[in-house]
């Protein structure tokens, strides 16, 4: 019995601890493969800042589109061989290009834990339904959503407080030294201004709220006694 307890609270802290993991990196692939079209959308938002070097908002659009087609596909970073800026210059140059390979292995890794964390996901709420019922098992998906809620809470304060502080901790988890950061005239701040991943993070905290509001309602549902509505 208490063996039993003991599996079943590790079943659960498991299932809670995915959950959250889970969420966000749903609504970063939502953001990722539908990119083609927010994207353009985010460029003609009122105040989105123009290009002080030249690029109007067509251009905006179209070089925006080469970045995703590379981020999202399997081409080497040879791809970007193939596209140069009106004065012929390259499209990115060497350090620009050393962060896209870095953003695209971010990229990569984060389908793999997200397949991860969906199987993990389905395996720990299989066993939780078979040794406690599936009542133990709904509890532990709205716990998690409310794990989620608390973390995007907590992130939406950061954005409105300090963005600043929330995007350079994000760029010193995630890349090496300062390899992101970029002259202001280099392609990538000209396309990808502080608006822009500002508005971004927000994205991501609106689709991961609406993902945890449907997942604690869903687990709600499932938690109630059979036969009652």
């Amino acid at each position: 019995m208490e063996e039993h307890r003991f599996t079943t609270r590790m079943l659960r802290f498991g299932l809670q601890l995915l959950i959250p993991i889970l969420l966000l990196l749903t609504s970063v692939w939502v953001i990722l493969l539908t990119a083609g079209i927010w994207v353009p959308l985010e460029y003609r938002m009122p105040g989105f800042p123009p290009d002080r070097y030249g690029f109007t908002r067509e251009d905006r659009v179209q070089w925006a589109g080469v970045d995703i087609k590379f981020l999202l596909g399997s081409e080497p970073i040879s791809y970007f061989d193939n596209y140069r800026l009106d004065d012929s210059s390259p499209m990115h140059n060497e350090r620009e290009l050393v962060h896209m390979r870095d953003v695209k292995s971010l990229i990569d890794l984060t389908r793999w834990v997200w397949a991860g964390s969906v199987l993990l996901a389905a395996a720990f709420s299989y066993l939780l339904v078979r040794t406690s019922g599936r009542e133990v098992a709904s509890q532990a998906w709205q716990t998690g959503a409310r794990w989620t809620a608390f973390l995007m809470l907590l992130l939406g304060v950061g954005l409105v407080l300090g963005f600043g502080v929330v995007f350079v901790g994000f760029h010193r988890l995630f890349f090496e030294g300062s390899s992101w950061i970029f002259p202001l005239s280099d392609t990538f701040i000209r396309l990808y201004p502080e608006r822009f991943w500002r508005d971004t993070f927000v994205l991501v905290v609106l689709i991961t709220g609406v993902l945890t509001a449907i997942t604690y309602l869903v687990g709600r549902r499932s938690d109630r006694p059979a036969g009652r509505d």
